[in-house]
């Protein structure tokens, strides 16, 4: 009898010893793939902008957080508003966990509305999360030479007869910066064209200072409160709407809130589908098939980063504030963005101009 106990208690002691072991296992086998490796992290715009300069500076913290302390290098990939690095991530980046991706949550509902040039299933990325959650805006330069500076200024020049065209900058049909202006001219029968081409809110920046076009969608919070701080500040850069579907954004100050001006009850659900997205603003993702303890390991670097003491130092340098979104967190809101019924789908499409 002592003899059976004896030995019962040594096996629970190697099970326990075995159960505390595996973590550890499973932590240094990261390790060692991670160890003197290069880590790449591929942007979905061009530098300059919102997602190249979060994704910078996340990415100077984030090695010392994952086992093995690989070397991050991002690199900028723009192309169909981010479309290309989600195309390259799921058919063609190495499955082991050695490469990442950062493109807009709307390159992920792409296959959602029918594009056939979006290659990829979002609801098979493996989610390390998000770096920001955040709300959209559309910003008019100058005016758009015609005196617009909110939604209601050119809801009123309308109804007076006195509205000319607004042209709106643009990187591709999948991008917000196309999207969200085109929502206003469907849903409010305005004039406004979207000019494609642009590799960035940077470089529709220029453009709208150039004089090529009057205004830009896709001017999250963080970018207008960053990047563009000072040519809003200085008065020539106006928000003209924003789209928080909760609530307004008190740096907005009086830009319309589409919200505000729907005409109906059930059209909430229909902008929802568009403009709940930035809920996923600044997304990381690795491709489907990489090993499920380097998804595990990346996803925790990535929440300690966003904790870590000299990111948020090193935002407020830059006016880059930071409001994570956990990969599990993330993986449920695209699974929820895909059991979207079919009919509010198609309002949606025929919003942002889809057929």
């Amino acid at each position: 009898m002592t003899r059976c106990i004896l030995f019962g208690t040594i096996a629970a002691a190697a099970g326990a010893a075995a159960l505390l072991a595996a973590p550890a296992a499973r932590a240094d086998a990261v390790a060692d793939f991670y160890k003197g490796k290069q880590l790449t992290i591929l942007i979905g715009y061009g530098a300059g902008g919102g997602y190249d300069t979060t994704t910078r500076v996340v990415a100077r913290h984030l090695s010392k957080h994952i086992p093995g302390n690989p070397t991050i290098v991002p690199q900028n990939m723009p192309g169909a508003g981010s479309m290309k690095v989600a195309n390259f991530l799921y058919n063609a980046a190495p499955k082991d966990g050695s490469s990442l991706g950062v493109f807009a949550a709307s390159t992920a509902l792409e296959p959602l509305f029918g594009n056939d040039k979006a290659k990829f299933d979002p609801r098979k990325f493996d989610w390390i999360g998000s770096m920001h959650q955040d709300t959209a805006s559309l910003a008019i330069w100058n005016g758009g030479g015609q005196g617009v500076t909110t939604l209601d200024d050119a809801l009123r020049l309308k109804k007076e007869g006195k509205l000319k065209e607004i042209l709106f900058g643009s990187t591709s049909p999948a991008a917000i910066t196309s999207q969200h202006p085109l929502v206003l001219k469907n849903y409010f029968d305005l004039p406004i064209k979207v000019i494609y081409g642009y590799k960035g809110t940077k470089a529709i920046s220029l453009a709208m200072q150039n004089g090529e076009v009057h205004a830009s969608g896709g001017m999250f919070e963080s970018s207008v409160k960053g990047a563009f701080r000072d040519m809003v500040d200085s008065g020539k850069l106006k928000i003209m709407v924003q789209f928080g579907p909760d609530k307004a954004v008190p740096f907005f100050g009086g830009a319309t809130r589409l919200y505000d001006r729907l005409k109906k009850p059930e059209d909430r659900q229909v902008m929802d589908v568009i403009f709940r997205q930035t809920q996923l603003a600044r997304p990381l993702a690795a491709p489907p098939g990489a090993p499920k303890e380097r998804v595990a390991a990346l996803r925790k670097a990535l929440m300690d980063t966003m904790k870590d003491p000299a990111l948020i130092a090193d935002g407020k340098r830059i006016k880059v504030d930071f409001a994570p979104m956990s990969g599990d967190e993330a993986q449920a809101l695209i699974e929820k963005f895909y059991a979207t019924p079919p009919a509010l789908i198609a309002q949606a499409k025929t919003l942002i101009g889809r057929k």
